[in-house]
């Protein structure tokens, strides 16, 4: 695959993050986070061509997430600012030993994405395009926009099949229930070209126990990676004669934060396949962190 633009889909938030107990010292620290733009920081960190597509709302929020990945290389030429409705916001917590989220983003700029997004700027020198199964969880204009790119490939380098389409299905039980996300998130996972899940997230939706498990579940995707936590790393590739399969045992680290790990991986993956230097891309290094 020839070096191209990876053009990742998804709405980021403002990150909000107390300094201390609030209620004496009511004192914030602001970051971003967003899942596809975590891809899109690292793919640039590690020397990919990457743009973020999204919508922020023309506040000071907005303006901070763009100019902060901005300053990562990301390009952030096809984001649009929404004049009438706000940047989400993300509240983090830590009270005795334990996080706590909370989320103000409904009704967010980021949930007005559509297939009208997806302008030939936007598309311009794109190899791959990157989503989440937090998209389609949003809103009913961005589960169309999953809809479109995934199952329908309406825009025109997608039905050329001059894109490659890569899923996480990053399953947020807090958007949606499990009995909701699970035909949906299958449906779409089917379509894509290329699917990374948690073997943990694919038990709680399909009940799958062995990544042999998800991919009898997902046998179309030509690329499957399913991560089983610190054990190890499976990736299933489809060929003429079949699948072939490799597994790849977990890297031992001292865990400083778990969120954005599967963004880390995911940009390192993506960068394997963007610029193949072994055919043994989960194995490659990822020199990654998550910047929220």
């Amino acid at each position: 695959m020839t070096e191209r633009t990876v053009l990742c889909v998804g709405e980021t938030m403002g990150l909000l993050t107390p300094t201390s107990d609030l209620r004496t010292e009511p004192l914030l620290h602001v970051h971003q986070a967003g899942a596809e733009s975590n891809v899109a920081a690292g793919l640039a960190h590690l020397g990919v061509r990457s743009r973020w597509l999204s919508r922020v709302g023309d506040d000071d929020f907005g303006a901070i997430i763009t100019d902060f990945l901005a300053a990562r290389g990301v390009d952030t030429s096809a984001v649009v600012v929404d004049p009438e409705r706000p940047t989400g916001l993300m509240v983090k917590t830590v009270r005795d030993g334990q996080t706590s989220v909370r989320y103000a983003r409904a009704g967010s700029a980021a949930s007005r994405l559509s297939v009208a997004d997806l302008t030939r700027d936007a598309l311009a020198g794109v190899g791959i395009i990157h989503l989440s199964g937090i998209t389609p969880a949003l809103s009913e204009s961005t589960d169309r926009l999953a809809e479109a790119v995934l199952v329908e490939r309406v825009v025109d380098p997608l039905a050329r099949r001059e894109v490659v389409v890569s899923f996480d299905v990053n399953h947020r039980a807090r958007l949606w229930t499990d009995r909701a996300a699970a035909p949906r998130l299958q449906r779409l996972a089917r379509a894509a070209d290329i699917v990374l899940v948690g073997l943990d997230e694919a038990q709680d939706l399909w009940g799958c126990r062995t990544p042999e498990d998800v991919r009898d579940l997902l046998p179309e995707p030509a690329r499957l990676v399913v991560k089983d936590g610190a054990v190890a790393a499976h990736e299933f590739v489809r060929g003429r004669s079949g699948d072939h399969r490799l597994t790849v045992p977990a890297l031992h680290a001292d865990v400083v934060e778990v969120v954005g790990a599967g963004d880390a991986f995911a940009a390192g993956y993506l960068a394997g396949l963007t610029t193949p230097t072994t055919p043994e891309l989960v194995e490659g290094p990822t020199p990654t962190s998550p910047e929220s």
